[in-house]
């Protein structure tokens, strides 16, 4: 039966930001009607953030039980049933499910239409049967894995992470495409699960991350025996009767000045692809709605309008930073502008990722070439060791670095860390890059000890390290003493 839906607003997609902005509408009384044709949650719950932290936290007790002779546990190996992890993955994703589900939202007063939604005008969209005509829209529809245009790809058994959690065995050789977040997460699961594991990046990996803390995570791998092929490209993929061969191409040792480097082949049993993602748009129809696109995504202002001013678009769908936390802060952004009319403008230096490895490195801010390329001398970085800090050696977990970075009048302009708990850290860090506070107002809290936390107020307390070395400060101290 052919329906006319005629909301305030139309969401696509039912992924962390289209059920942000379904919800918070639905909140204030506006008819919403909610289009998704895939599982409800969609990349975070299912194939994303739940399923990837839940297999972490197995990986990580793995590990736990190899490691406790510095605290004076003898080190066992673990039995490990891969099948039974995986249930746990499941189990936890479906706890988490009804939260995001279609009876949920129904329950809120969303219309949730499961279909594909293609725009067939500027203010029209077809799911099925049924034309939606809304004062707004919001394209909420995500990415998916890129795949990268390899020679012999297209023949071979390939994983992402929409279908590396449905693996029951663990794999004998996992090659991983790409040293990104996704690739080092998988990569250093996988080999605390039993896998034998290998990294290929074309460039350097975690290569968005400080350069000085990358190589902490990386040697932290490597010691757990993951294998790294930086610097590699690979030219050819086939299938051999046991998995997948890459024949791949790296530079020779001492480099070769006319840029050629040498073949090699790598055999492995599984192939995960992480090498980035790519938007998903195919046949939505934008070109009838007037949306601008390309390959990296929607165009977007800073308001997230698209060109179509009754269309936003909002989350990985238009490419940047693509997080879950993101997709949040966009909802949040659109709903302030569609709702009430308030400007609503996106700040992405405000916003901090983690990379969930351990250690684990978070970044919040400005990164130290982007702070120096702006502020230049008047830039300040503090360097602190995690060796400095009394439970970080109680734990054993001493390799680690924080760096602040203070811009003019000791405004903390961005942060870099790498370590334990290094993600729960940059929740205060964000908080002050976001609130614009100084470097005196971080040495000013009071943490409780003995926690990671010190180590922010120390690293803040050492941009005042010159400070008694100064012959003014000095003087009046000299001064202030003979008034008893």
């Amino acid at each position: 039966m052919t329906r006319q839906l005629t909301p305030d607003i139309c969401v696509i997609g039912g992924g962390s930001a289209g059920l942000s902005v379904a919800a918070g509408a639905a909140a204030f009384g506006v008819p919403v009607v909610l289009v998704e044709k895939g599982l409800m949650g969609g990349d975070c719950l299912n194939t994303g953030c739940v399923p990837s932290k839940s297999l972490l936290a197995a990986a990580s007790l793995a590990a736990s039980r190899r490691a406790g002779e510095t605290l004076g546990i003898a080190p066992v190996e673990p039995a490990i049933d891969f099948a039974a992890v995986k249930a746990h993955v499941r189990s936890v994703i479906d706890a988490i499910a009804p939260h995001d589900s279609v009876e949920r939202f129904e329950s809120l007063g969303v219309t949730v239409l499961q279909g594909a939604g293609k725009f067939t005008g500027k203010d029209t969209l077809s799911v099925g049967e049924d034309t939606i005509r809304a004062r707004r829209f919001v394209i909420a529809t995500g990415s998916h894995a890129f795949i990268p245009p390899v020679p012999g790809l297209d023949g071979v058994p390939y994983l992402t992470n929409e279908t590396i959690f449905g693996l029951q065995t663990c794999p004998e050789h996992l090659l991983v495409l790409g040293g990104g977040p996704i690739g080092l997460e998988m990569a250093q699961a996988h080999r605390r699960l039993g896998a034998r594991v290998t990294v290929l990046e074309a460039g350097r990996a975690l290569g968005r991350d400080d350069e000085e803390h990358v190589p902490l995570v990386v040697e932290a791998l490597k010691a757990e025996g993951v294998e790294f092929l930086e610097r590699t490209h690979v030219v050819r993929a086939e299938a051999t009767a046991t998995g997948v061969m890459l024949t791949v191409e790296w530079p020779e040792r001492g480099g070769r000045s006319d840029g050629v480097g040498r073949l090699g082949q790598i055999e492995g049993s599984h192939l995960l692809i992480a090498t980035g993602r790519a938007p998903s748009i195919s046949g939505m129809g934008l070109e009838q709605a007037g949306v601008e696109f390309n390959a990296r995504g929607i165009k977007v202002d800073e308001g997230l309008r698209t060109s179509n001013r009754r269309i936003y678009a909002i989350g990985d769908v238009i490419g940047g930073m693509q997080f879950t936390h993101v997709a949040g802060y966009h909802a949040g952004l659109v709903l302030r502008s569609a709702l009430f009319r308030l400007p609503a403008k996106e700040n992405r230096e405000i916003i901090p990722w983690v990379t969930y490895t351990q250690p684990e490195i978070a970044q919040v801010g400005l990164l130290e070439r982007e702070a120096r390329k702006r502020y230049g001398t008047r830039l300040k970085a503090v360097r602190v060791d995690y060796a400095g800090n009394d439970r970080a050696q109680a734990d054993r977990k001493t390799n680690g670095k924080v760096k602040l970075l203070a811009g003019p009048g000791g405004r903390l302009v961005g942060a870099s860390l790498v370590g334990a708990n290094a993600g729960e850290m940059a929740n205060l860090l964000s908080l002050a890059v976001s609130q614009g506070l100084t470097m005196k107002q971080l040495a000013g809290f009071i943490a409780p000890y003995p926690t990671y936390g010190e180590i922010i107020r120390r690293a803040a307390l050492a941009y005042y390290a010159d400070l008694p070395k100064r012959r003014l400060v000095r003087a009046l101290v000299s001064v202030l003493r003979l008034f008893g």
